[in-house]
């Protein structure tokens, strides 16, 4: 028990340490999202010498998830790669998303036997990734952490899609809370929230190696996006963009023959009689 307590208190730690340092990249007033201005995504590598990547990177994000150019991975049903714990979180107004932020060990996933602590979560719109050229209206961006021995940092983000129609559970808890931070590092407790909520029923998921969809745009981020639209009305949309802007969604990056891997569940062999 005092071993769980420990880990716990190190992963809370890392998770502030890293998220200081995401809100420092994030907000930057330097960047925005208007094409037809000087800050606008095309811009963004010119801006700042640490921002190179977001105008030569090779693997950038977001991509299109296109069927053609996918490799079918069968996995057993009701295997999960994540392990998510209630736990209290806080809303916070980042600048150019909204948050939400964990304050203890909310879970993690495990991708090819690393962990990945969860950090926050984000949402954009319209959404980042397209599927099969569609976009849809809503993002949802679940930042995972995993510290290294030499002190670098392994990120992974889980993205979940959204489309118009019935309105979505967590941000109708959450709408009051977000109201109350319309301006940039205002923050407000939301009491606890289960992160497994937002993937909960998914079978597919596709996965591929890209960037952060912000400056600097980091290279090396793995990418799991759920093939499972989930609803959202145009009235909790709205309360998001009333926070910042009509649009915060990175535009299409080229997808430079990279691999991506598209995992299906498969019933699992029943026994012969």
């Amino acid at each position: 028990m005092q071993r769980q307590r420990h880990i716990s208190i190190a992963i809370s730690l890392i998770s502030i340490l890293f998220y200081s340092a995401l809100t420092r990249a994030l907000p930057a007033p330097e960047f925005g999202y208007n094409k037809d201005s000087g800050n606008g995504p095309e811009h963004w590598g010119d801006i700042k010498e640490e921002w190179a990547a977001c105008k030569i990177g090779q693997i950038q994000s977001p991509i299109d998830l296109s069927s053609k150019s996918v490799q079918v991975i069968p996995m057993l049903e009701g295997l999960k790669y994540w392990t998510y714990n209630p736990q209290h979180a806080t809303v916070l107004n980042i600048g150019n998303v909204i948050a939400v932020v964990w304050k203890g060990d909310a879970g993690s996933i495990d991708i090819d036997g690393t962990r990945f602590p969860l950090v926050q979560a984000h949402w954009h719109w319209p959404s980042e990734h397209t599927i099969n050229g569609r976009r849809y209206d809503l993002e949802l961006h679940m930042l995972h952490v995993s510290p290294q021995p030499d002190g670098t940092n392994k990120t992974a983000v889980v993205g979940i899609l959204y489309k118009y129609g019935s309105p979505d559970p967590l941000l109708s808890k959450l709408g009051e809370y977000i109201t109350d931070i319309p301006e940039k590092n205002q923050e407000k407790s939301v009491g606890v929230i289960d992160p497994s909520e937002f993937i909960k029923g998914s079978k597919m998921y596709y996965r591929y190696k890209g960037s952060l969809t912000t400056p600097p745009c980091t290279e090396g981020v793995i990418w799991t996006v759920h093939n499972k639209i989930r609803t959202v009305s145009k009235e909790q949309v709205k309360l998001l963009e009333d926070t910042y802007a009509k649009r915060n969604a990175r535009p299409l990056q080229p997808q430079n023959e990279r691999e991506i891997q598209l995992y299906v569940s498969k019933p699992k062999n029943k026994p012969q009689h």
